[in-house]
């Protein structure tokens, strides 16, 4: 598994540092000792976590466009970072189809301009491209897509997600293959957790409901997904990155979701978290039409669990449990990184048994 210490005094870029993974992830470096800069649009929502979690001033904030080719380059060759971990995107599936020329620019173009800048540079020895468990065909399976099934995401964001991978592939067998250059791929899943103040998400929609005291909407119960604490693809992303810095043989496409078990619908998700919650939350069906999205999706992450030793430690139960103890101390104005703090904490505790 990760050793922690590894991070500590190592130049980190991390892109989409202002965005819900992006702030926990910078909240995890900084913790570990890493030396990190982050590039990234404002803050996508107001409230949002990276400001929450107290951020600026412990590592270096650069608000840029990744589409901004000259500007994103002068911010990596400043950070001058050994390791990359590129998370920025436009990440909501309905938004893809109200806008999907910037979908495409920001999710393609934006990672060819960043692996343009690893191959340009001479210090980055690891670089992870973070993109999604929707990159693959979706043939409505009911048993989980392998790394080496067909990459062909349906929506605007799906596909241009399989565009990245595939421009990933592409400069690794380009310019990678023979360079001192590790890059992998990590195919996550739908990931939950405090903080997350995105429209257009189950469980920000369930805060939002329960914060104005009023009944949670579902517009699809029905449709089944894989879910999991944030901290579980965080962990698993620097755990990737570390192992192919030490060894290039770890570079690598890697499903990174959660048990089966963890594959729910929408509707007993909410179930949990109105269980989690209390207070008599409820919710009801209120199907409103709109685009096409999945039923049925989930991943086979044998390949990341036979590779590294690597196991989901927090199933969906505990991972709501999580996410309403954030919500709460958030709602009561508590401590925010000290409850940041204590769960990364109880999740390396999970990690190290």
């Amino acid at each position: 598994m990760m050793d922690f210490s590894f991070y500590k005094g190592k130049r980190v870029f991390v892109t989409g540092h202002t965005g819900f993974k992006g702030a926990w992830l910078s909240r995890i470096l900084v913790n570990a000792g890493a030396i990190v800069t982050g590039y990234s649009l404002p803050a996508p929502t107001e409230p949002n976590l990276f400001d929450l979690a107290e951020l600026e001033g412990k590592m270096t904030s650069v608000i840029g466009d990744i589409r901004d080719s000259s500007a994103l380059k002068k911010a990596f060759d400043n950070a001058n970072p050994e390791i990359v971990l590129h998370l920025a995107a436009q990440p909501i599936v309905r938004d893809s189809y109200k806008d999907p020329v910037y979908t495409y620019e920001t999710n393609v173009m934006g990672t060819v301009n960043l692996l343009e800048c690893v191959r340009l540079a001479n210090s980055v020895k690891s670089m992870l491209n973070v993109t999604t468990d929707k990159v693959y065909k979706n043939n409505e399976w009911e048993w989980g897509y392998r790394e080496n099934e067909h990459l062909d995401g349906f929506d605007p964001y799906s596909n241009s997600k399989s565009c990245s991978e595939l421009v990933t592939h592409s400069y690794v067998n380009s310019f990678f293959a023979e360079s001192g250059v590790a890059v992998s791929t990590a195919r996550a899943g739908n990931v939950i957790g405090g903080g997350d103040f995105a429209n257009d998400r189950i469980i920000p929609d369930c805060v939002r409901a329960v914060k104005n005291n009023e009944i949670i909407i579902l517009r699809n119960p029905h449709s089944t997904r894989p879910y999991q604490h944030v901290l579980e693809p965080l962990f698993a992303y620097l755990m990737i990155a570390q192992k192919q810095y030490e060894d290039k043989k770890y570079a690598s496409w890697y499903n990174v979701g959660p048990d089966e078990c963890d594959c729910v619908t929408t509707g007993n998700l909410v179930d949990l978290f109105c269980t989690a919650w209390g207070q008599g939350v409820s919710w009801e069906n209120r199907w409103s039409g709109g685009p096409h999205e999945a039923n049925f999706l989930k991943l086979d992450c044998s390949k990341i669990k036979s590779v590294f030793g690597w196991q989901p430690r927090w199933h969906i139960a505990e991972a709501i449990e999580k996410t309403c103890e954030w919500t709460k101390a958030w709602l009561n104005d508590h401590d925010i990184p000290l409850i940041m703090d204590q769960q990364i904490e109880e999740y390396r505790g999970e990690i190290s048994k």
